[in-house]
């Protein structure tokens, strides 16, 4: 019994120990910085991502080009520190595969969504309306899970 009991505890500290480490180490994107989380509230519920942040010219830049399809639960959000919302325009250049563009506004809530842009494509994808940030997800996302102009992104970026 004191061999099992024994046996037990190792297991229980060993677990807790990989617990702690992976909450030390968060889901990274490629350039290593960790993803942040983001909701989306739709009718059908609150919808969970863990995104890549793309803040800085040549990330908003290179965005997704030349990546592997997304997981269900991932997307890239782009955002333009200090300047205000305004009219966007993305393509999808490099893009190998089809991407739900969401169009978010100072708000956070969602201004128009490009549903499965076509790959590879230099067509100008244009926001409805004023634009603070775009959410990327894996294309057919948006529909998955209902969201529609209107809906809240929740993020620290969009202002409430």
């Amino acid at each position: 019994m004191m061999v099992y009991r024994r046996i037990v505890l190792a297991g229980l500290a060993f677990a807790a120990l990989a617990g702690a480490a992976c909450a030390q180490n968060p889901p990274v994107d490629a350039s290593g910085r960790p993803l942040e989380p983001l909701t989306i509230v739709t009718s059908t519920g609150q919808h969970k991502f863990m995104v890549e942040i793309a803040d800085e010219e040549p990330e908003r830049q290179r965005g997704l080009m030349y990546r592997d399809a997304l997981a269900a639960d991932r997307g890239m959000l782009f955002e333009w520190p200090g300047e205000p919302a305004e009219p966007r325009s993305f393509w999808m250049h490099n893009t190998p595969n089809p991407l739900d563009i969401v169009y978010v506004g100072e708000d956070g809530r969602i201004v128009s969504i490009v549903h499965n842009a076509a790959p590879n494509s230099d067509a100008l994808l244009p926001s409805q309306g004023a634009a603070k940030g775009v959410v990327e997800l894996r294309g057919g996302r948006a529909q998955e899970i209902g969201a529609r102009a209107g809906d809240e992104v929740r993020h620290p970026y969009f202002a409430r």
